[in-house]
């Protein structure tokens, strides 16, 4: 591609390079857009007021995505503390240790560990608890850009969707072996779409002669199933159905529950926890939660 702007994510190579071209990064930010395989944390002024973290405390980031939260409350603790932080995805997680080293952030006053946020009780049980709690749910900018990970409809890739490339079934397999009944019922209840049960007995009847193996097919077959075009809507018509089979695959909803859990009586007196979500289904794991707590 010869042109000006790049179209593919692999082209943007100057978005990708972050460390190397910070006036094409601010470009784009102040444009209002996200730069390719980067992640702008919301809300990171609203949280640090709510939390006031002191020098000497110590945090745990539930879910450390691209560290932009991370950082900042490093910064509270002015080289005091620890933050814990976990993460399961070994590709990103990686990168962003690797950057916030670069940042002066190293072992010393952050350790990350590859592995889900409901096992938040075993480092507890290295350190005791903690004085403040962070968990930023969902999926982040860095694996929606990326076609390779399969997670978005706006980008044809293989079918995948696994926030861990290297562990569980992917989509596609899930989506050829399912029955009808369990395909309806996660898409029913994760995607709360109504046109769940249309959608899964055409998907059961369509892989009969071709099972679905890319984003891109998926997508326009969900479309045409309820008799929608994306371009008439505000909303893509797959986009409850996608949101529904990335929650099952990755088990977010029931990973939550089992965090909240934990995290309510690992918290030291006058702990504060904050969770940030995305949809309805969260939000209410999340408040039915502070309500009982």
């Amino acid at each position: 591609y010869k042109g000006k702007y790049p179209r593919k994510f692999e082209e943007k190579y100057k978005e990708l390079q972050p460390e190397k071209y910070q006036d094409m990064i601010a470009h784009v930010i102040q444009k209002g857009n996200t730069p390719a395989g980067m992640h702008i944390s919301i809300m990171v002024q609203e949280i640090l007021d709510f939390l006031k973290i002191q020098p000497g405390e110590v945090g745990f980031d539930a879910t450390l995505g691209y560290g932009g939260h991370t950082k900042a409350m490093l910064q509270c603790l002015e080289g005091k503390g620890h933050i814990y932080a976990t993460d399961v995805d070994p590709e990103e997680s990686a990168k962003t240790k690797k950057r916030l080293e670069e940042q002066g952030f190293g072992e010393d006053i952050l350790t990350i560990r590859l592995q889900n946020f409901c096992t938040i009780d075993e480092i507890a049980k290295e350190v005791g608890g903690f004085d403040f709690i962070l968990a930023d749910l969902g999926v982040s900018s860095m694996q929606i850009d990326n076609p390779e990970r399969g997670f978005s409809y706006m980008h044809d890739a293989p079918l995948d969707m696994r926030m861990d490339a290297t562990s569980g079934i992917t989509a596609a397999q899930w989506l050829a072996e399912a029955p009808a009944s369990n395909i309806e019922r996660v898409i029913r209840d994760y995607g709360e779409d109504r046109f769940a049960g249309r959608i899964a007995r055409a998907i059961c009847e369509r892989r009969k002669t071709a099972p679905f193996m890319r984003t891109g097919e998926l997508a326009d077959f969900i479309a045409a199933t309820i008799g929608r075009s994306h371009k008439d809507a505000a909303q893509h018509p797959a986009t409850r159905t996608f949101q529904a089979i990335r929650i099952f695959i990755n088990g977010e909803l029931d990973e939550l529950s089992a965090a909240l859990a934990e995290a309510g009586s690992l918290l030291n007196p006058d702990g504060k926890l904050v969770v940030i979500s995305f949809h309805s289904l969260e939000d209410r794991i999340v408040k039915r939660f502070f309500e009982a707590g």
